[in-house]
């Protein structure tokens, strides 16, 4: 007969800062096989419309974004030059303040925002934050987002929270919620009751705009409904179409050492490899909840292109974050990683410029898409 494993058994171990920065670097190194990258986030079915005499120049093109516009933060927050930010990757191992002040450069140069990894471990071990304090005086103009996970949120004092961004004089503070992975990572804290009670403490107490982000399976509207009850400034969709967690986290199961808990979520991660939300649903469910709203939405997971991001902006999308792509350019140097923010930036311009749109104000008050695929969202024009 075969022995199942106990209740404890499954339950993950206290994780050492050994483990923590191992756990980094797997999560780098693995984000780059093509295998874990998931299904379709569905813009490939979107198809804009061709404006063959757009009447402006390229050059009356802006891409310029404002953030937060409709939050009680909004006259504290400057404009950005282009709605991409670089999405929250990693901090907190070796290795990463090399990657994280490539990114902290590159966008301050091309003026977009940037979120930082987790800053879970700064909430055990100051010395962590020697990582950003470093970045931020290099760095002086960067719009930075802080980051922890809602386990962490809920386990942590408010004050403590307080710090995180003081420590980054960070311009929001990103929250990312992460169900699936925190299952099936060996390490995983799938602790998330009380969550919606701390979000709301968190919005009502800290000094600077709350965002809510997945991180790979999509936000449902009934989920948005909560976050604007509470008063977030911004929910980042985060949905299924980029890297996938779930199937990371059952490689580093797999690879792991051998144990009844390590094949449970290896198996389990195959079960749940295509679990989620995809981006154009998420932003499609959750746009209207937020439209009458102070919160926005935001856009990431499966970005890939310029054009894909003006998909996004065109469903009403405030802000698009990139993270996959920029992590493989910038592991290639400065220069490939410029050279791909650039890409994204000028694929966007050449969108609007081939709808006639001469800003993402103007994108946004058109309808723009006819429908590739007549099974995607039959009968509704788009």
């Amino acid at each position: 007969m075969i022995q199942l494993p106990t209740v404890k058994e499954l339950e993950p171990n206290r994780e050492s800062i050994e483990q923590f920065e191992s756990r980094k670097t797997d999560h780098i190194r693995i984000a780059m096989n093509p295998g874990v990258q998931s299904v379709s986030s569905g813009f490939d079915r979107l198809k804009f419309i061709h404006e063959a005499l757009p009447e402006i120049d390229f050059q009356d093109v802006s891409i310029a974004n404002r953030i937060f516009s409709r939050s009680d933060f909004a006259d504290s927050i400057k404009n950005l030059a282009s709605p991409f930010f670089i999405s929250s990757m990693t901090a907190g191992h070796a290795g990463s303040l090399a990657i994280n002040e490539r990114l902290a450069r590159a966008a301050e140069l091309k003026g977009w925002a940037m979120g930082v990894g987790s800053q879970r471990r700064e909430i055990t071990d100051e010395s962590a934050a020697v990582e950003w304090k470093k970045i931020r005086k290099n760095c002086q103009d960067v719009i930075l987002f802080g980051n922890i996970g809602i386990s962490q949120l809920i386990q942590t004092e408010m004050s403590s929270i307080q710090k995180l961004v003081d420590a980054l004089s960070a311009t929001a503070m990103i929250i990312h919620l992460n169900p699936l992975q925190e299952s099936l990572q060996t390490e995983g804290t799938p602790r998330f009751r009380g969550g919606l009670r701390a979000i709301e403490a968190l919005v009502r107490q800290l000094k600077v705009p709350v965002v809510i982000k997945e991180t790979g399976c999509g936000i449902s509207s009934a989920t948005a409904k909560r976050l604007v009850e509470v008063g977030v400034a911004a929910i980042d969709v985060a949905g299924r179409g980029g890297t996938h967690w779930g199937r990371i986290e059952g490689e580093r199961a797999a690879a792991g050492p051998t144990s009844a808990r390590s094949a449970i979520l290896s198996q389990a991660a195959q079960t749940f490899c295509d679990w989620g939300i995809s981006t154009v649903e998420s932003l499609r469910l959750v746009e209207p909840v937020v439209s009458n709203s102070k919160t926005e939405v935001w856009a990431s997971g499966g970005i890939r292109s310029g054009l894909d991001g003006a998909k996004a902006l065109a469903l009403g999308a405030r802000a698009v974050g990139i993270a996959q792509p920029l992590m493989a350019a910038v592991l290639k140097g400065e220069e490939a990683l410029r050279h791909e923010m650039d890409r994204f930036d000028y694929e966007l311009k050449t969108a609007l410029f081939c709808i006639g749109a001469r800003d993402i104000a103007e994108l946004q008050t058109r309808n723009l898409f006819a429908i590739s695929n007549e099974n995607y969202d039959k009968g509704t024009s788009l």
